[in-house]
């Protein structure tokens, strides 16, 4: 039977580096545009205490969403050791487009997987590029999509990148915008024989009542400011409670659909959004099984790269692949969970044995 496997990785962090102390001088306010009664110093203070964040990195000026992609993208072709014009399908999962500095409107038109197989050189015309909307998901949602070009016999090998510069789309009144960062992951997927390895299962949601918009585009909590430009918002609290409700029992979607028990799962890769909430998506999966949480069992690089949305799985991946993270390895032989939640609100998770 035909599988899938990723066989290389690669990873953009950018070098602009925005430590919390950077916000100190910041005017935050409230929704309606009143003054929060507690100092910057307090709630920066909370801030790190419930998302973990110590600092963030931000691309430079001369970069786009695009221009982390494709830096990304090389690294993981030349980790897979492919020939680029092998490549079946280039996925490109982001949310906003490119964004140039200062300015406000995102650009998709051609779309960025296409200017990345640009970037790249590839002259096969029959290497499809195209982009996806997922939120935060959408970097896992590519790589099931690669799966099933593969199982349906149209693809061998497929490029899927996760991309986004959100330091350009977040309103600096709003406390929220600490949380954000930019960067990019990629991973090449191709087709195997193997039944051992590769993606064994995978789950994803979509729950659009209420929770459709818990992020949405709004104006600036400064009312003095253009009405007409939009930054990305949430419903922080709101997001918290559906995802330490929802992330756990798609997980557990998965893992069952693979026929494999909690205790041969070796790492969850969990989408870097916050780390409080992280670890109680952690502690209520174990709890389905009535079994506490393995010592080690979640990788975590949101204190210094913060959530770059999509980009935050393939980048913990890569790191933990290349032995960048403390403490954090992964065998020949591991089951790992990859996981994520976000606008939408969707959720996925994917079964894989390396």
């Amino acid at each position: 039977m035909i599988s899938s496997k990723i066989t290389g990785t690669g990873t953009f962090i950018p070098s602009l580096i925005k430590d919390n102390a950077a916000f100190l001088e910041e005017e935050f306010l409230n929704s309606d545009g009143s003054i929060f009664s507690s100092t910057n110093d307090v709630i920066i203070e909370k801030f790190k205490a419930i998302t973990g964040i110590q600092e963030r990195r931000y691309a430079i000026a001369e970069y786009t969403a695009s221009d982390l992609a494709f830096f990304a993208s090389e690294r993981a072709i030349e980790d897979a050791k492919i020939d680029k014009e092998k490549i079946d399908y280039i996925i490109l999962a982001h949310n906003f487009g490119d964004i140039k500095q200062g300015t406000i409107q995102g650009d998709m038109v051609p779309s960025l997987a296409t200017r990345v197989k640009y970037r790249l050189g590839i002259e096969n015309p029959n290497c499809v590029a195209y982009d996806i909307l997922f939120g935060c998901p959408g970097w896992i949602q590519g790589v099931i999509q690669a799966q099933a070009f593969i199982k349906a016999g149209i693809a061998n090998k497929c490029l899927i990148i996760g991309a986004e510069t959100l330091s350009r789309v977040v309103d600096k009144h709003d406390r929220d915008s600490m949380i954000y960062s930019d960067g990019a992951g990629a991973c090449i997927v191709e087709k195997t024989d193997q039944q051992d390895s590769g993606i064994l299962s995978h789950a994803s949601q979509t729950f659009a009542k209420e929770e459709a918009y818990h992020l949405y585009y709004g104006t600036s909590f400064n009312k003095n400011k253009d009405q007409n430009v939009r930054y990305i918002k949430m419903f922080g609290r709101k997001i918290y409670e559906f995802a330490i409700t929802n992330v756990p029992t798609a997980m557990k979607l998965a893992l069952d659909k693979s026929g494999l028990q909690v205790e041969d799962v070796k790492k969850i890769f969990i989408h870097q959004a916050n780390e409080k909430m992280d670890e109680a998506i952690i502690k209520r999966f174990y709890r389905l099984f009535k079994k506490p949480v393995p010592e080690g069992i979640m990788p975590m690089s949101i204190h210094t790269l913060g959530n770059s949305s999509v980009a935050t799985v393939p980048t913990l991946l890569d790191l933990v692949l290349k032995g960048k993270i403390e403490n954090q390895e992964v065998h020949k032989g591991d089951v790992i969970i990859l996981a994520s939640v976000g606008a939408g609100m969707n959720i996925n998770a994917i079964v894989y044995r390396f």
